[in-house]
């Protein structure tokens, strides 16, 4: 990040969080982690990718691009959730 691309600046008092104790800290507001939450959990490992030549649409891939980087891995991500809906 540089400084053109972050025009605002942050709120947060940086320097009291850095001189704050750990046990100063106010978990109230998240979640116990519990045995049971870990039995839910789906550990999903990084397939490795395959590459392809592939015919888009000239807006479908300006609409990604336009997004920034990274449009190649949001292409993916549609076409995976498509995936996922439609397979019983």
């Amino acid at each position: 990040m540089n400084k053109e691309s972050t025009p605002k600046k942050s709120g947060t008092d940086w320097k009291r969080l850095q001189r704050m104790k750990d046990t100063e800290i106010d978990f109230t507001d998240i979640p116990q982690i519990d045995k049971a939450m870990f039995k839910k959990m789906v550990i999903r490992m990084p397939v490795k990718k395959a590459a392809l030549s592939l015919r888009l649409d000239p807006r479908v891939i300006e609409w990604f691009k336009g997004q920034g980087p990274g449009y190649q891995t949001r292409i993916n991500a549609v076409l995976q959730s498509y995936v996922e809906a439609h397979t019983h």
